[in-house]
């Protein structure tokens, strides 16, 4: 992992495995399928639940300052805290949280390299026990809206060309096959995606053991597509989840400097009165 940009943002499982008992460290789990945290986890980790409590439950954005202070303090997470976040689905939604916590200035949480998946093939300690630590003092800063785009910028980069525009859903979702995956509800009313949009889908940034792809093959995949950082680059999927994923592998892995996640996303630029889609297979190269 020393190759990457910023190799501090990672650990490994045997990293986790040796410190999870540290007093500074609290360990977090964020699942697609929130059943698997109750189904057995690493010992000592929280569950955190994606619907309920990473995204405001009234309004559609995430959490607000208070609400994410109230979710670190409930945690037991000091501002000196060293987080560790994993989940399923290679780690897609721990991505989610890390973004988050970016957001409101969390100094030092990482991603447990490989996720659920690798702790489970490596037939690591699991337990059942759900953690009650004690409450602790959470000052949140920001939020940092420079990791964020909102529908007004990206239109703007969209009229101006200013931006790399990085669709990480499935093909089937980009071309307009279908409006979203299968069993998921948020849907919008048009499918396609965004004109000059290139589609490079998240997972395959990801190897087969749920680990991320080394810095040269990260490099090579978006490289071949355009997307080298010399001009920002605003990712989006469907409601902002898999474009954290690669928010993250495109600014702490790869190190480009202005990568920001459009978590809008295409249930907000789908339902758009007047916005404009693009159907099929990619544009040619600009």
């Amino acid at each position: 992992m020393s190759d990457y940009a910023h190799p501090e943002a990672l650990v490994s499982t045997e990293w986790v495995a040796q410190h999870a008992s540290d007093p500074n460290v609290r360990i977090v789990e964020v699942d697609v399928d929130t059943n698997s945290y109750k189904e057995g986890h690493i010992p000592g980790a929280m569950g955190w639940n994606w619907t309920t409590q990473l995204a405001d439950t009234t309004r559609r954005d995430i959490l607000s300052k208070a609400q994410f202070e109230k979710l670190m303090s409930e945690a037991g997470i000091g501002n000196d805290s060293t987080v560790i976040l994993y989940g399923d689905n290679n780690n897609w939604f721990a991505a989610w949280a890390f973004w988050q916590m970016k957001m409101y200035g969390h100094k030092d949480v990482r991603i447990m390299n490989g996720g659920r998946k690798k702790w489970l093939a490596e037939g690591r300690e699991v337990s059942a026990e759900t953690p009650a630590p004690a409450p602790a003092t959470y000052h949140a800063a920001g939020p940092d809206n420079s990791l964020r785009s909102f529908l007004d910028q990206v239109q703007a980069a969209l009229s101006a060309r200013s931006a790399a525009m990085v669709d990480v859903r499935s093909p089937q979702e980009f071309t307009g096959e279908i409006l979203a995956p299968p069993g998921l509800p948020e849907t919008c009313q048009r499918g396609g995606h965004i004109p000059h949009a290139r589609n490079i889908p998240w997972g395959k940034a990801v190897q087969e053991d749920g680990t991320f792809k080394s810095f040269d093959d990260l490099k090579a995949l978006y490289g071949n597509e355009d997307i080298d950082g010399s001009k920002p680059v605003i990712a989006y999927c469907r409601i902002g989840e898999r474009s954290s994923h690669t928010w993250f592998v495109l600014k702490y892995l790869l190190g480009f400097e202005k990568v920001s996640n459009y978590d809008g996303s295409w249930t907000e630029w789908g339902n758009l009165v007047g916005a404009p889609v693009e159907r099929g297979a990619a544009s040619a190269k600009a």
